[in-house]
């Protein structure tokens, strides 16, 4: 090897279509940023900022690479309608990174949680994944062999020249979101050949989940969180198992402390922060874009033999393995 000629390792992503979930702040935003550096065209959901959505579409260069889609993220149709959207703008999804959630930030005993608060946590942080890793997965597994033609995917409809979408019309039931999964996704009936490696081409997609730390060790008086993100590391080795023999490669980052809208409350407060950071050996939170690197990796060439891995970015605060 020529030392004089090396250019560096590339991580390039260029022709690839990335969804992300979360995309208008904190660690969604930080993505959204080095996948378009990375070279993918990107859509990201938001839910109410759409000043902060407008300005990340025009930073990553405008609606032709960058797509924001106000959309809710409840239920499975929520899910199912935002892998639509990117479908719709963009022809194609390969990497699906689910970044959105919610942690409610105030302490709630188990005996008195309630079940409105239960399920709301459930609805936003496992039952729209379901729907965003279901029509995904379907989409993927649909351009096996072949690149489906389907004109109600047609580049640049539904979109305006701001880049920022519609917000859906769907329907929230369960009955909706079937009838768009058939109706959207399997737009013939596809019988899916046997994955086969070496793949020329690379694998078929990504999927990462973002869980938490608190998937891993539990969260007192936030039960509700810890158990949704608790399921989606089981989600993970589930998908991978299922998936990995089809070429569709599925790991979870999980996060510790992150410098984001979310927890600058705790971190803010010297009591709570001092009490937090206490458990991480290097002694801080980490910075969005110290997740948002990781989640890139796992999408890129390098990553090609990982697959159903939990990616700890905790600072030292949680070993497993």
């Amino acid at each position: 090897m020529d030392g004089s000629k090396l250019s560096g390792v590339s991580f390039s992503l260029e022709g690839k279509v990335a969804l992300i979930s979360g995309g208008s702040r904190g660690i969604g935003a930080a993505t959204v940023r080095l996948f378009r550096q990375a070279g993918a065209r990107v859509v990201f959901s938001y839910r109410l900022r759409v000043a902060e959505a407008e300005e990340l579409v025009k930073e990553c260069g405008g609606s032709d690479y960058c797509l924001a889609v106000q959309q809710e993220l409840c239920s499975v149709a929520d899910g199912h309608a935002l892998v639509h959207a990117a479908i719709t703008a963009f022809g194609r999804v390969d990497n699906l990174i689910v970044n959105h959630g919610i942690w409610p930030p105030h302490d709630q005993p188990i005996e008195s949680m309630s079940l409105k608060q239960w399920r709301d946590t459930m609805g936003i942080n496992l039952d729209s994944v379901f729907g965003l890793v279901q029509a995904a997965t379907a989409h993927m597994l649909s351009r096996a062999g072949k690149e489906q033609h389907d004109p109600t995917t047609e580049l640049g409809e539904e979109r305006f020249g701001t880049g920022l979408a519609k917000p859906s019309t769907l329907a929230q039931d369960d009955a909706d979101a079937s009838e768009l999964l058939e109706e959207r996704v399997y737009s013939d009936d596809i019988r899916w050949p046997a994955y086969e490696t070496p793949h020329s081409t690379g694998p078929l997609g990504h999927i990462v989940l973002v869980a938490s730390t608190a998937a891993q060790r539990g969260e007192a008086f936030h039960a509700d969180y810890a158990t949704s993100k608790g399921a989606l590391i089981s989600l993970t080795k589930s998908l991978s198992s299922e998936l990995a023999p089809k070429g569709i490669l599925a790991n979870c980052v999980a996060p510790g402390w992150v410098v984001t809208e979310m927890s600058a409350g705790t971190l803010a407060d010297p009591i709570a922060s001092k009490k937090a950071l206490s458990f991480i050996p290097l002694g801080r939170a980490a910075t969005p874009e110290e997740i948002a690197g990781p989640i890139l990796f796992l999408c890129t060439k390098w990553a090609g033999f990982i697959s159903g891995e939990i990616f700890n970015v905790n600072g030292g605060a949680v070993l497993v393995g």
